[in-house]
């Protein structure tokens, strides 16, 4: 057995939450309410696509630039006054770091793993709860740096790539069974479900843990003993 060399950190619902996050429903009400017909699930359709297709194409660093992308996918032009609302109200849900977080990636940092963020979400939204923790991340990949969204294999791939270690070296701790461990178990990445909110199950991963700073307990404990083992 390969010993772990790099601790790989899903975002949302691992590291970082939105408390309340503003709703396609309720930013659908107020485009009606100012004149524009956008329907929720328009504007459903039209974020996925400027977060998957768009972002890692062309990359965006505010919200005026991503909602201005997605307000052209839906050929709406919006005056200023109602930009300017719409982004103050996403601005007032930030992404905030779990308390875990905070102790759970200077520990990983600390043991002698290399650390990274994977994640499709744009890297503006986040960028500001991460400040805490930076200092011990090695890497911070969004779809932009990637080129793709995460359920393309290639984001994880050039994630190994840049840490230098081997999907055998490395472990992926993420909240969602499907989407944040299925594809990097398949690629021989080690796999810890976090499960923060008693919902998932612990099938087809290599630990099932209910905080971060028992899935770093859980791969230091495995390291020393793969290491005793050798």
């Amino acid at each position: 057995m390969a010993r772990t060399r790099a601790v790989l950190f899903d975002l949302n619902g691992t590291l970082a939450y939105v408390k309340d996050g503003i709703t396609h429903n309720k930013l659908s009400e107020y485009l009606f309410s100012r004149g524009y017909e956008v329907s929720p699930q328009q504007l459903g359709a039209a974020f996925s696509f400027v977060s998957f297709i768009d972002y890692p194409r062309h990359g965006y660093r505010s919200w005026h630039a991503y909602l201005s992308r997605v307000l052209w996918r839906l050929k709406v032009e919006v005056d200023k006054e109602t930009m300017d609302q719409i982004i103050k109200l996403l601005k007032s849900r930030p992404y905030r770091l779990y308390q875990d977080a905070k102790s759970a990636v200077p520990m990983a940092k600390n043991s002698g793993f290399k650390t990274a963020v994977v994640t499709s979400i744009t890297y503006f939204r986040f960028k500001d709860a991460l400040l805490p923790i930076r200092k011990h991340l090695d890497l911070v990949m969004t779809g932009f740096e990637a080129g793709c969204d995460k359920s393309n294999p290639r984001m994880y791939q050039k994630v190994l790539q840049i840490l230098g270690v081997t999907p055998q070296q490395a472990v992926m701790i993420g909240d969602e069974l499907e989407l944040d461990l299925l594809l990097p178990k398949r690629l021989g990445i080690d796999a810890i479900l976090l499960n923060r909110k008693d919902k998932n199950k612990g099938r087809s991963v290599d630990a099932f843990v209910y905080d971060l700073n028992e899935a770093m307990e859980t791969i230091i404990d495995r390291g020393v003993r793969t290491e005793q083992s050798s």
